[in-house]
């Protein structure tokens, strides 16, 4: 069954005019690492105190709390051998909340599965630095785009004046971002993840384009979620397409960090 949601979050900015559109800003950085959306994967079943399939989840959820992951911000690791009680977890940070902030991410979205999972043999939790993935089910490496958990978040207010054209600027800059993405790399290992800003009339656009590293088709997964974001006839401010491969997000307001 496809999943889709439609969330939107409020933010309050002064009103600037340009010729062709006007918009709301802010001038400081909206750094937050807040809950965004989770899905039960309902159809996956759930396991018992005390079984194999419990010790397994703890087992590797306390991996992920521990390991060096952190310095590029993703880890994708299995346990168990027999069907019932195999399982992968995934964790994939913003490109820019590496490190410390990473662990810290990891830690509340381990913690806030099991409180808004309990139970549940799959799941997924999303927060604005981090996403979490537990599946039961054996995915080959490199994963195809799983075009069933996806979510958009809008921001409330819509572009005045020429939408469409704002559309457009905010698509290509976006194109340019994804064709940027597969050339960022830190030591040996690819980081899938490019951001930019750019200037729009007397204001900037904020924007991010981010792919899991064993992404199969990372630049197809970014097309298609950039698409995504204007599929409704009123253009908004900002917006979010999120999955469990790849997502995008673009504001007029700073939201990474440097």
């Amino acid at each position: 069954m496809k999943i889709s949601f439609s969330l939107s979050k409020h933010f309050l900015f002064p009103i600037l005019v340009m010729p062709f559109l006007m918009i709301h800003s802010v001038s400081s950085l909206n750094l937050t690492n807040e809950y965004l959306n989770h899905k039960c994967l309902l159809d996956q079943g759930k396991y018992n105190s005390g079984s194999e399939y419990e010790d397994n989840l703890n087992r590797l959820f306390r991996k992920v709390s521990s390991d060096a992951y952190a310095v590029i911000g993703f880890t994708h690791t299995s346990i168990g051998t027999s069907t019932p009680n195999f399982l992968t977890i995934t964790l994939q940070c913003r490109g820019d909340s590496i490190g410390s902030k990473c662990h810290t991410c990891a830690d509340t979205a381990i913690l806030e599965f099991h409180k808004r999972c309990p139970k549940n043999k799959g799941g997924i939790i999303w927060y604005d630095q981090c996403f979490l993935y537990v599946t039961t089910i054996k995915e080959e490496v490199p994963i195809k785009t799983n075009y069933e958990d996806i979510f958009s978040m809008y921001n409330s207010n819509n572009v005045r004046g020429d939408g469409h054209f704002f559309a457009k600027r905010v698509m290509d800059f976006l194109s340019e971002l994804t064709l940027k993405v597969e050339k960022t790399i830190k030591g040996v290992h690819i980081i899938l993840y490019a951001e930019g800003e750019k200037k729009l009339g007397k204001n900037k656009l904020y924007a991010m384009v981010q792919c899991i590293q064993l992404t199969l088709d990372c630049k197809s997964c970014l097309e298609w979620s950039i698409k995504k974001l204007f599929k409704n006839s009123d253009i908004k401010q900002g917006a979010r397409v999120l999955g469990t491969n790849c997502g995008v997000r673009y504001e007029l307001y700073p939201f990474l960090r440097s």
